[in-house]
């Protein structure tokens, strides 16, 4: 009876080291597997064992990893305080170093994009910040995969979501585009009457140069505003129209 009693035991004790010994990832999940607190390998996914008491293992996620980072104060270069928010995407490349070559990947990854964020939008104005955010996010990117290449993560992606300013900053900002618009609308102003007189000293050479030219210019002048009906028109004679007429006049009684 005791026999059975020790066979029995000894039976549930194999088949809980067997079920402790049996581990499953999956296909996104690797194990970075220790014997005696020395790196051994990295396992999986599937179906792998463990040496219970001898091996351990740690669980490794390599999907990608949408990280939000915390709204950050900034001061930009013109002396401008705002505050900026990101998003991270990354993944762990290579489990051994995310394990081995760092505590928490996640928390550095998070800490060091903070860091950054503040470092790369403190060197740019505001008005970069808020015109040129595909370059500061490929600049910021680059810095964040260089500097957690070591823990053997990738970092492909970096998006800056809000830049947030002062109500006093806005306002600013409302009345700089007005003056900007204004400044606009009298330059076009300007350059339109620059070519309007350009036209008209053109005309007015062509005219010159042949008299019958102003006599009909006038003529059809009188015609436009007599095709409106006003009861009263007042028109100036030009004295061309005069010496012309004088001279046909002339030059008739001289014929006759």
């Amino acid at each position: 009876m005791i026999t059975y009693t020790i066979v029995t035991v000894l039976v549930l004790l194999l088949l809980m080291l067997i079920i402790y010994a049996i581990r499953i990832l999956r296909e996104y999940e690797r194990a970075v597997v220790f014997i005696l607190g020395r790196f051994q390998s990295v396992k999986g996914p599937g179906l792998i064992f463990i040496i219970p008491f001898i091996q351990t293992m740690e669980r490794v996620d390599l999907r990608t990893v949408v990280m939000d980072v915390p709204t950050q104060d900034v001061i930009s270069r013109d002396n401008v305080s705002v505050k900026v928010n990101a998003v991270v995407y990354f993944r762990v490349m290579d489990p051994q170093r995310a394990i081995i070559n760092v505590e928490h990947y996640f928390d550095a990854v998070s800490q060091l994009a903070q860091t950054t964020l503040r470092s790369v939008l403190g060197k740019h104005e505001l008005d970069e910040m808020l015109s040129e955010r595909d370059k500061l996010n490929l600049d910021i990117q680059k810095i964040l995969d260089e500097q957690s290449d070591a823990w053997g993560v990738k970092v492909s992606t970096v998006e800056i979501k809000h830049i947030d300013l002062d109500e006093s900053m806005i306002r600013a900002i409302a009345r700089q585009a007005e003056a900007e618009r204004q400044r606009r609308a009298k330059v076009i102003h300007a350059e339109g009457e620059y070519q309007a007189s350009q036209r008209l000293t053109d005309a007015a050479t062509v005219l010159s140069q042949n008299s019958n030219a102003m006599t009909l210019r006038y003529l059809q002048t009188l015609i436009d505003i007599a095709g409106e009906k006003n009861s009263t028109i007042v028109f100036p004679l030009p004295v061309e129209l005069i010496g012309s007429l004088i001279k046909q006049i002339n030059e008739t009684g001289n014929k006759a």
